[in-house]
């Protein structure tokens, strides 16, 4: 920022830097995890409330909830104001090399000893030594204006390129809070499925204990059978308030990310199920990601902002001119004045500083080169990004083949232990081990499905384009 008075001048160099810095983080790739700083994860998982909560069920589908979510997360919040900041500070550089207008107006009543100014009495003729009283009007403009200092100019370049950071951090935040509100989301559908699936189990199990305790009366079966039965039969019954616990939990969990009142019940109505991605080649999205992807783009902008910014430290020893005058009107009332005016024009040529500008030269430098490795940094981590989504979704679309076809094995042998058990030729041995394949072949498959889900999602914030293509893969029922 530059200050400039009439008598004197004072700059301070720019920083480089935005009020938002780049994560350090950009990849969200296992369930759970959320990308960034404790602080940025903080900011992504909370949100401002919006209302009060509503006695009737909330129906919240994907696509609504990332609306909410775009809306009221705060990390989005807080990177708009952020934003904001940086365009404040910008205008505060550019405000240093505009014209400067104020005006004054003041009217004095004065009486003056001659004799404090070093004048003995008669020192001039028919003079007293005490002057007055005496009145002065004074009404006058002062202008000043920079005219050269290229200091400035470039500091206000750089300040321009962080906005232009700070806009791109909250195009990034967007994506993030796109990929974790839809990874909150899908796990509540993941957690609905598997205490669909656990309800299921159990009237299973409870159908297996009545069929153990018929058995037994009839004398065909042991006690130890009836034991065994309403023991899997309890197991499943822990298993379905874990999973409902957990399910709620994870309700509360995006309703803070969307701005949901916590009090609000609601229900996710998309249920999100498998669908095959379309292929994708490496090479067709690596330098549209680099396009695309906000974050990339973000520290492209401090680059530029560096650059600039070590420009502006090398201009510090360059001369400076300025401009400054005043016109007004003088005299002992405004009925009895005449105009006045100054107009001065300074040459400001640096000749010894002490050092300050190699210094700044020298940090300038620092901070670029520290921007640079970032950015080749970043590149690296983009095609990483990428290659690790594609992995992913390639390993979990097998996955859900795999575990689909484990789910119809696991249930034929289930039916044909249930058979046996009828017929009185196998105990509920048979029954309840069937009854566990069944349960963690269920679990394994909406595991599967779930990862398949998440990788879709990682792929396209991988690649830039989470915000536009998320609610095409995952928008339907």
């Amino acid at each position: 920022m530059i200050a400039i008075s009439t008598a004197s001048a004072q700059t301070k160099p720019f920083s480089g830097s935005p009020v938002t810095e780049p994560a350090g983080e950009t990849t969200a790739m296992l369930p759970g995890q959320i990308p960034g700083t404790p602080q940025a994860q903080g900011a992504l998982l909370s949100a401002v409330p919006v209302g009060k909560a509503a006695p009737e069920t909330l129906q919240l589908s994907l696509p609504d909830a990332l609306d909410r979510g775009l809306r009221q997360n705060l990390a989005l919040l807080l990177g708009g104001q952020g934003t904001r900041a940086a365009r404040a500070e910008r205008l505060r550089y550019l405000s240093d090399l505009l014209p400067n207008l104020k005006g004054d107006v003041s009217e004095t009543a004065q009486q003056v000893n001659l004799a404090a100014f070093g004048f003995s009495p008669g020192s001039f003729p028919n003079t007293r030594s005490i002057v007055g009283p005496f009145a002065l009007f004074d009404a006058r403009l002062f202008y000043s204006q920079v005219l050269v200092d290229w200091k400035a100019v470039q500091n206000t370049r750089a300040a321009g390129e962080a906005v232009k950071a700070a806009e791109y951090s909250y195009q990034d935040a967007r994506e993030m809070v796109v990929l974790v509100v839809t990874n909150f989301y899908l796990q509540i559908v993941a957690d609905k499925s598997r205490a669909d699936a656990a309800r299921a189990q159990l009237a299973g199990a409870d159908a297996v204990y009545r069929q153990a305790i018929d058995l037994d009366k009839a004398g065909v079966a042991a006690g130890i059978d009836v034991l065994r039965a309403q023991v899997e039969m309890q197991v499943q019954q822990q298993r379905l308030l874990a999973v409902e616990n957990d399910l709620e939990k994870q309700k509360l969990a995006l309703a803070r990310a969307i701005g949901l009142p916590l009090g609000q019940s609601f229900v996710a109505t998309d249920t999100v199920p498998y669908h095959q991605a379309p292929a994708v080649k490496l090479e067709a999205v690596l330098e549209e990601s680099f396009r695309n992807r906000a974050d990339y783009q973000q520290l492209q902008a401090l680059v530029r902002a560096a650059e600039l910014a070590k420009k502006a430290a090398q201009a510090e020893r360059l001369p400076t001119v300025r401009l400054n005058g005043d016109y007004g009107d003088i005299g002992p009332k405004p009925g009895n004045s005449h105009g006045t005016f100054t107009a001065s024009a300074s040459l400001m040529v640096p000749i010894f500083q002490g050092g300050r500008a190699r210094a700044d030269i020298l940090q300038a430098d620092s901070l670029l080169q520290q921007r640079n490795a970032q950015l080749g940094a970043l590149r690296s981590d983009i095609e990483s990004d990428l290659r690790t989504a594609l992995l992913d979704l390639n390993t979990a679309s097998q996955r859900v083949q795999v575990a689909e076809s484990t789910v119809n094995l696991a249930n034929e042998q289930l039916k044909q232990a249930r058979h046996r058990l009828m017929a009185g030729v196998a105990n509920t041995l048979e029954v309840v081990q069937a009854q566990e394949a069944v349960a963690n072949a269920t679990d394994t498959y909406i595991t599967s499905v779930y990862a398949h889900n998440v990788a879709k999602a990682t792929l396209a914030r991988a690649a830039g384009i989470a915000e536009q293509t998320i609610k095409q893969f995952f928008g339907g029922k």
